[in-house]
């Protein structure tokens, strides 16, 4: 269980009923919590849409679909749903909490799960969808992540916000829905689902569970879905020696790239699944365990004995599934008779023979052979048209753009062919290659001037990514206020109109201006600093008749750019008010020797005996001409009086 304390739905009270305790959860859809129902004093789980989500009809429709389908079913292997409703702008949905782990915790754990482990997890899983199907519901939406195993051992399916009406064909829309691991060909090519499409990700999850790894693998997700398109799922024993043979044949029945050749529905593989079971137990030693199982009465024999030994066999129902080996003496009499039979087709063979090879010749290397389209994603244009050309197909001469928000494709280079890599053609067949357009490209949002909250609501909303917003002190911007915004490669997002889907928006936001120091102590100066992020060193020292000496007379930047936090700032300290020199005033007028020193800002006195006499003249001074003192400092005045 995750938790954020930060998370501004944990204490919160939804619907004057629900009081949220801590996150469980996050999915692109919305998010899982753990809250306490307060009316009936009961632990409940509350999903919650994203708040960018709640007003798209689309994705407020599915949520609410979610509730109704799983609200139909009410199944010890399905999670119960409680309640729904919207509180002000926050779309919920109630259900049961179940603590414990998914099944996609267990295998991240264990890899492999032994043959019980699976037989269990898939009775349970089998067992909940089988009510869906009955109900007319399609998950559509099923994988690990989505199997609950909860601490008291109950197992239940969760999740059915992807979850439609079961119809003969249950398009899915434009876009593909569920994981792509998970997808049925159908769904792959037609965006067509039926129960049919549930029983292909079953299929999927039991090979994952005995083999250890999915059946597919790519690095792009289209590779994964032209996997499902065209290839057919392995037997998991070839990844896992232990996988008996009966599962094998289970998994290739599930996972039939043909609808028509899967189980009809949950319930069908279910009894196929019990009835495997019940086959895998009765043919392991005495000494192994056994699953618990219901076995009938013995028929009696011909002669009427009643103690004549006999094997009990568990029941076994009526299915279209996978047939298991045949009895050994049913094998010895089928090669008895094809014994028999050989001799007569053996001149047949040596007929045929001929026209085999020469009908082999001509489909696998003469004119009549097909050729595999390769996987040329990744390539440019003209290395591309020549791996094709080279395999004597034709390619189109104008490709087709697709738009991919993946930037690690460059722009122009091929993603696919159509038809897709690995489809078998005939030579000079055309071949069209798809070429990568970059992601769509939506309008861009004025950014500039909104707080940082408002910005990113509105990157999110327009279909962008926001990141980690950058900061500078700014005089002119007010503090949390957006600056600018940069796009991939350091675009600057208010100089265009449009930009790519998906793709990276870094806002500049103002932290305001740097914090005014001047005429505060140094200590204090840097206590201040450090309180925004800053540091500071001291500079140069100067003299100032207004500046208190060791007070910081002013603040320098590094280098011309703005202000960031971390950047340390030059401190220039204050030596207070400059020394002066003592001037030569002999025989200047009384008046003017006292003006000339108080001008230096010198305290001046002399004898008061010649206060009347202006016009005494000055004879010299105490310090005398020449000596340096502090402003302020106090001077003698000699006088006399002339004539």
């Amino acid at each position: 269980m995750t938790t954020n304390s930060t998370d501004p739905m944990i204490g919160r009270l939804v619907d004057g009923r629900y009081q949220v305790r801590s996150r469980i959860a996050r999915g692109g859809m919305a998010t899982v919590y753990l809250a306490t129902d307060l009316r009936l004093e009961r632990r409940v789980a509350i999903k919650v849409m994203h708040g960018h989500l709640a007003d798209d009809s689309q994705y407020r429709a599915r949520f609410i679909q979610e509730a109704r389908s799983a609200a139909r079913l009410a199944h010890p292997n399905v999670v119960n749903v409680y309640d729904q409703g919207q509180d002000a702008d926050t779309a919920y949905l109630v259900m049961e909490y179940l603590p414990g782990i998914t099944l996609r915790d267990l295998l991240e754990e264990h890899h492999v799960l032994t043959t019980m482990q699976a037989f269990d997890i898939m009775e349970a899983v089998l067992s909940g969808l089988a009510a869906a199907h009955k109900n007319g519901i399609v998950h559509r939406d099923l994988k690990p992540e989505n199997v609950l195993l909860a601490d008291d051992g109950r197992i239940k399916i969760g999740d059915f916000g992807l979850a439609r009406a079961a119809t003969a064909n249950t398009a899915t829309g434009n876009a593909l829905l569920g994981t792509i691991a998970y997808l049925s060909p159908e769904l792959v090519t037609r965006g067509i689902a039926d129960t049919r499409s549930d029983i292909y990700a079953v299929g999927i999850m039991l090979y994952e569970m005995l083999a250890g790894e999915q059946p597919f693998k790519g690095e792009q997700p289209f590779q994964i879905a032209h996997q499902h398109a065209n290839d057919t799922v392995g037997t998991p024993s070839s990844k896992n020696p232990a996988v008996p043979t009966e599962l094998d044949e289970l998994v290739l029945w599930a996972t039939a790239r043909d609808p028509d050749q899967r189980p009809r529905d949950a319930k069908t593989m279910l009894d196929q699944l019990l009835d495997t079971g019940a086959q895998l137990a009765t043919a392991a030693p005495a000494t192994a365990a056994h699953r618990t199982m219901v076995m009938p009465t013995a028929a009696p024999s011909s002669s009427g004995s009643d103690d004549v030994t006999q094997i009990i066999r568990p029941q076994r129902r009526e299915r279209t599934g996978p047939v298991v080996a045949d009895s050994a003496s049913a094998l010895q009499k089928t090669a008895s008779r094809r014994k028999r039979k050989g001799f007569v087709l053996f001149a047949l063979v040596i007929l045929l023979a001929g026209l085999a090879a020469g009908t082999g010749w001509y489909f696998n290397a003469g004119p009549g052979a097909l050729v595999s389209v390769p996987d040329v994603s990744g390539s440019d244009v003209a290395t591309a048209t020549a791996t094709l050309e080279e395999l004597e197909l034709v390619v189109a001469a104008e490709t087709r753009g697709i738009t991919d928000p993946d930037t690690s494709i460059p722009v122009g280079s091929v993603v696919g062919t159509d038809p897709d890599a690995g489809a078998q053609l005939a030579r000079q067949t055309t071949v069209t290659l798809l070429t990568n357009l970059g992601p769509e490209q939506l309008p861009v949002p004025e950014l500039v001037g909104l707080t940082e909250a408002e910005a990113r609501e509105a990157i999110e909303s327009a279909g962008f990514t926001a990141q980690d917003s950058a900061t500078q002190f700014s005089s002119d911007v007010p503090a949390d206020t957006v600056i600018a915004a940069t796009g991939a490669e350091g675009v600057d997002l208010t100089t265009v109109d449009e930009y790519g889907e998906d793709q990276p928006v870094t806002l500049l936001v103002s932290l305001g201006a740097v914090p005014d120091v001047r005429g505060q102590g140094f200590a204090q100066a840097l206590e201040t600093l450090e309180g925004v992020g800053l540091s500071g060193v001291e500079g140069e020292r100067a003299f100032d008749d207004a500046i208190p000496e060791g007070s910081v007379l002013s603040a320098a930047a590094p280098g011309d750019g703005p202000v960031t936090p971390g950047d340390t700032l030059t401190l220039a300290v204050s030596d207070g008010p400059a020394p002066v020199t003592v001037p030569e005033v002999n025989d200047l007028p009384r008046d003017e020797a006292i003006a000339a020193l108080e001008g230096l800002g010198l305290d001046v006195s002399y004898n008061p005996l010649f206060a009347p006499f202006s016009g005494a003249r000055a004879t010299g001074t105490d310090p005398e001409a020449g000596t340096v003192l502090p402003r302020g400092s106090s001077v003698t005045l000699f006088l006399q009086l002339i004539g």
